[in-house]
């Protein structure tokens, strides 16, 4: 709620000061929305732009060269990992705010983005059975567990509702999501049991896990703080976020069995190759290479023949 409204006051700053920006908030709007992109994407671009503008008190194609350039080396030299964050936002930002305007020429010029080669942290078993033992609250032990059962991301833990669980079907449908796309997943039995009897203890009315935020959902920051609190109180020592619970998940799938194709759909990829960082972590039995001829006929040497 705080970074929220921090943002929105960035946006408001540069739409009262800079002139021109007004304009160019409109236009970045109508295209974010036309090209299908979330809320999340138009409030990471227009954060970051308008700081830019707010720096120069000038609107980015009024800038040189030069001084963008100096502007994303201080934010590039920055050791803090938010510093970071904000360079990546910057780039991508400018480069949509670039095409967007009729300079695309403009866009290639902007340093290109070195992706992190970190594999994703996992949990293994017997630390995620410590990690759903932890909480204290009935709640708490629910969303730790829903988010590794189905491999969800923050917002979308936060953004159910009650009516999108169905416990005749097994299902979860998950709406509007990442890349604005719905999808179903399924419920575990053993989950359903304990979201059963959550519901009639905490009678939520709308969201599946109310909270404190100003719209009546639990908000990001507080999931991260169940997961905080959860981990001190069992003996996992690795560099765990709220999205290694979803980590966790594609990889305990992949070595379930499971199609890295299926793992991909029920994550919400949009293309498989960001689904197989997972192939990197996953202890998948590996079968020798062989003819499919050997299993089409597996008793050739007892005399079986075409």
């Amino acid at each position: 709620m705080v970074k929220s409204l921090e943002s929105s006051k960035i946006v408001s700053r540069a739409r009262d000061e800079v002139d021109g920006f007004e304009n160019v908030y409109q236009k970045l709007y109508q295209a974010v929305i036309l090209q299908g992109k979330s809320k999340s994407t138009l409030d990471n671009y227009m954060r970051r732009v308008s700081a830019l503008s707010l720096h120069f008190q000038r609107l980015p194609e009024e800038l040189s060269d030069d001084e963008i350039n100096e502007y994303l080396t201080h934010l590039a030299l920055s050791s803090n990992s938010p510093s970071r964050t904000q360079f990546k936002h910057t780039v991508y930002g400018l480069r949509f705010y670039f095409r967007q305007i009729g300079l695309s020429k403009r866009s290639i010029f902007l340093p290109k983005i070195r992706e992190d080669k970190k594999l994703p942290t996992i949990l293994n078993r017997e630390e995620l059975r410590q990690l759903f033992k932890a909480p204290t609250y009935l709640k708490h032990r629910i969303i730790l567990a829903m988010a590794y059962s189905s491999g969800l991301r923050s917002k979308e833990i936060i953004n159910l509702k009650i009516s999108d669980i169905d416990f005749e079907r097994f299902t979860i449908h998950i709406r509007k999501s990442k890349y604005n796309k719905d999808r179903i997943l399924p419920l575990p039995k053993y989950l359903a049991e304990g979201l059963k009897y959550y519901l009639r203890q905490e009678k939520p009315e709308i969201w599946l896990f109310n909270g404190k935020h100003y719209n009546g959902r639990y908000s990001t920051r507080g999931l991260s703080w169940i997961l905080k609190s959860a981990l001190k109180e069992t003996s996992i020592i690795k560099d765990v976020n709220f999205h290694s619970l979803r980590h966790s998940y594609a990889t305990h799938l992949l070595e379930d069995g499971v199609s890295i194709i299926h793992v991909k759909e029920l994550l919400g990829h949009a293309h498989v190759t960001t689904t197989m960082i997972y192939l990197h972590v996953a202890q998948v039995v590996s079968i020798n290479v062989h003819s499919p001829l050997d299993t089409l006929y597996p008793n050739w040497d007892k005399g079986e023949s075409a």
